[in-house]
């Protein structure tokens, strides 16, 4: 089958597409013929790699999947033909943090196309119990848009930040998928959203999506002054930063008395400086969050096709451009997810 792999960590360089060997099923797996998948910057740290993380090489990224089930090995409603999408958290282990609803805290809690191969390709093997029924009257690709960051989203908010109707909600960031959803999830259950941006362009965007005040970062480096100008001097309740090291001591800023931090990511890097007085003075919770349970990921997908939310699909390209596309990924000059046709 044709697949996206590396077969050492490193800099794209070191990604091919060619062929390797088709996936087995096993007892309580299904083979799925991959129709869509879409990209995440998971995909660029797996291939980066990083200290404890000891994968099985060559490797296929891609978490957010779409497609066929071929085959079926075990008892399962499920049958061959039947669109699917894939639940990414994958849970492997039976322990206090499972059965109490918080998956993604378990030792034994791993992520579809991170420690196991993913869906970067043709053909993909999956837990019987990851399989989600696709609507017939949705694409494969905007299937395949909104599974990873719609449980991301899904817990950061509500389990992790605490998020209601009527609170003030800043998102550091506009153009990635956990950012443009925040946006849409965010403004649809009543909250004040403000949105950095990094051009006119994606402030627009941000605005079509439910984002009430955008703010420039590029002309107004010091944005965490005017996220207090808008605040009348409160600042938000809930700030959304997934950029890390280049934005923590604004968002710490940026966010009131009481508030919350929440961070789910680190795209300018993971060593971050702070001044400890601003969480202690202000009583502010830095709160880390990762992915969701199966409840998670289900309450997300009933909730975006209730409410009518399709996920922003920036760009969709063939497997073969994969890489093509990845790079770009990394270089951040997208507005929403790029997904691949298989």
């Amino acid at each position: 089958m044709k697949a996206i792999y590396f077969e050492a960590h490193g800099d794209a360089s070191v990604l091919q597409y060619g062929d390797l060997p088709m996936p087995e099923p096993r007892q309580g797996q299904a083979l799925v013929r991959v129709k869509a998948v879409a990209l995440n910057h998971l995909d660029i740290w797996v291939r980066r790699g990083w200290k404890g993380l000891n994968l099985a090489l060559p490797h296929i990224g891609g978490s957010d999947v779409s497609g066929e089930v071929v085959t079926v090995c075990g008892e399962s409603s499920f049958r061959p033909g039947d669109r699917v999408v894939i639940d990414p958290g994958i849970s492997t282990l039976d322990d206090e943090w499972t059965r109490t609803g918080r998956h993604s805290m378990s030792p034994g809690y791993q992520v579809f196309g991170e420690q196991v191969p993913g869906g970067l390709a043709e053909y993909a093997v999956v837990p019987l119990s990851n399989l989600f029924l696709l609507s017939d009257d949705v694409s494969f690709e905007q299937g395949a848009a909104p599974l990873l960051v719609g449980t991301t989203v899904w817990k950061m908010l509500f389990h992790s930040a605490k998020l209601h109707a009527g609170q003030s909600v800043l998102v550091v960031g506009s153009g990635g998928g956990v950012n443009s959803l925040t946006t849409q999830i965010a403004s649809a259950v009543g909250a004040h959203v403000i949105v950095l941006a990094g051009s006119q362009e994606k402030a627009e965007r941000a605005v079509e999506l439910g984002a009430s005040h955008t703010i420039n970062y590029r002309e107004v480096p010091q944005w965490s002054r005017e996220v207090l100008s808008l605040t009348q001097g409160r600042g938000v309740d809930v700030v959304v930063d997934n950029v890390g090291q280049a934005t923590i001591v604004q968002s710490l800023k940026a966010v009131t008395r009481g508030g919350t931090v929440v961070t789910v990511g680190n795209t300018s890097g993971h060593e971050l400086i702070i001044d400890n007085r601003f969480i202690f003075t202000k009583q502010i919770s830095l709160v880390g969050s990762t992915m969701g349970s199966p409840q998670d990921f289900r309450d997300a997908m009933t909730f975006l096709e209730h409410q009518g939310i399709s996920v922003i699909v920036d760009t969709v390209a063939p497997l073969e451009q994969g890489i093509e596309q990845l790079k770009r990924l990394e270089q951040g000059d997208h507005f929403g997810k790029i997904v691949l046709q298989c």
